[in-house]
């Protein structure tokens, strides 16, 4: 056992996390790709548009699939979280992420917007496919939890500074809790309906 297991922990869900991005990412790409459709650029927006699909598509496989190995080798040795361990709201962990990337989000938003004056619309589907990819990861997270009937946490202390890499080296385990615990479904998103217990 790790030094500090045994005390109670701050715990945020590790889908939560993962999902943070999403839609940030996602819409700044999006509105990045819609302006820099109104912008001829170097190339045309035919290639522009053909260009930023493929890489809307390259950019989603990869974060997608980016350290699944390592995600799934921290489930497998999930230990079971304490009774006086406390959970963290889905809101705070959303929260942190958005605020601790805030500028690195406001940079890529500028540069797939400046990249459109070369190649129309591209940056911005970049962007979008790699919010794609944060959603794709947290829903393959979200069957895990469910084939598993186990809902992952990882510490808050081992976070990084700003509110990310959940399967960062600073993280040694994840906790699990029953499926119903926290404020958060399986993959991260809201609870429509109030959990059966």
């Amino acid at each position: 056992m790790a030094r500090g297991e045994g005390r109670a922990q701050g715990l945020a869900r590790v889908a939560v996390v993962v999902r943070a991005g999403a839609a940030p990412m996602w819409w700044a790409g999006v509105f990045a790709a819609g302006v820099g459709v109104l912008v001829p650029g170097v190339t045309g927006r035919r290639i522009g548009v053909m260009a930023g699909a493929a890489l809307f598509v390259v950019a989603a496989a990869v974060v997608s699939y980016t350290r699944r190995k390592r995600y799934t080798a921290l489930a497998r040795s999930a230990a079971r979280a304490g009774k006086h361990d406390v959970l963290q709201d889905r809101a705070v962990s959303v929260r942190n992420w958005r605020r601790g990337h805030r500028w690195w989000l406001l940079l890529a938003f500028l540069v797939a917007l400046g990249a459109s004056f070369a190649v129309p619309a591209a940056g911005g589907m970049l962007l979008a496919g790699a919010g794609t990819g944060l959603r794709l990861k947290a829903a393959w997270l979200g069957r895990r939890e469910r084939a598993e009937d186990a809902l992952l946490w990882v510490r808050v202390d081992w976070l990084a500074g700003n509110g990310g890499r959940p399967a960062g080296k600073t993280v040694r385990a994840y906790r699990s809790t029953g499926i119903a615990a926290g404020d958060a479904a399986p993959g991260g998103s809201r609870r429509r309906t109030a959990a059966l217990v």
